[in-house]
């Protein structure tokens, strides 16, 4: 049981660690996103969510405090989703379909998360 919890961390973890160092080093878009969304200073608020994201999937691969690290994890994607992934502020039928998926696979990532932060993890 102890090497598919590790495998089910290492295989949660992977979208973290990657995509926000992606959001840390690039984070383009995602600023004027934020930026619309009233959020006080855009660019350092996308930086350090990708910066909590890079530490958060880090814990949760290495096993270090997993709760904490699923519970860092679900702070940052909680606003990352509603912000970042509004499918129904979408006017293109693309636009909404493509933002509904990735609202839907960030929810099924919160999942995860909340499974890790319920189970026996050590």
């Amino acid at each position: 049981m102890a090497m598919f919890r590790s495998l089910a961390q290492m295989s949660l973890s992977v979208i973290f660690i990657i995509e926000g160092a992606n959001a840390f080093v690039k984070p383009g878009g995602r600023v004027s996103t934020v930026e619309k969304a009233g959020i006080p200073q855009p660019k350092q608020s996308v930086e350090l969510n990708g910066t909590t994201m890079v530490i958060g999937g880090s814990m949760l691969a290495l096993n270090i405090a997993p709760r904490l690290a699923s519970a860092l994890l679900i702070g940052s994607l909680v606003p990352t989703t509603l912000v970042g992934h509004a499918f129904w502020n979408e006017k293109e039928p693309q636009g909404y379909r493509m933002q509904r998926i990735q609202f839907l696979k960030n929810l099924g990532l919160i999942g995860g998360l909340l499974l890790m932060l319920s189970g026996n993890n050590k």
